[in-house]
């Protein structure tokens, strides 16, 4: 099966961003890239564009917080981190990511447990 892309996840990109600066901590943009490509085993790819436009809109509805730091290569780049808004919506999306998806589960027919 083709890696599916940003295009594919249009809707979905803002909960993964979040979760993966929930669980990495502050992080640069292409550090959230390349977790969200490890933790999918390679099944998501992010483009740069659709990164960016999520974190630039995430930022301005102040889901996430930005600082200019030292990456771990000595380059300057913008660190993001979850503020206290975006750890509310990214709770209210996880639960409704997994309604949704128990929801199509049934009409599948698939087996679905979610742990979180």
């Amino acid at each position: 099966m083709a890696p599916n892309t940003a295009s594919s996840l249009y809707g979905n990109l803002d909960l993964l961003v979040l979760r993966t600066v929930e669980a990495r901590g502050p992080i640069h943009g292409l550090g959230i890239v390349d977790a969200i490509e490890e933790t999918s085993q390679q099944s998501i790819e992010v483009e740069d564009g659709a990164l960016y436009r999520c974190l630039h809109r995430l930022e301005r509805r102040r889901l996430l917080s930005a600082e200019w730091r030292m990456s771990e290569k000595q380059r300057r780049a913008k660190f993001y981190a979850l503020t206290a808004s975006g750890g509310a919506e990214l709770a209210k999306a996880r639960a409704e990511w997994e309604r949704h998806t128990r929801a199509v589960g049934r009409v599948l027919g698939l087996n679905l447990e979610i742990t979180s």
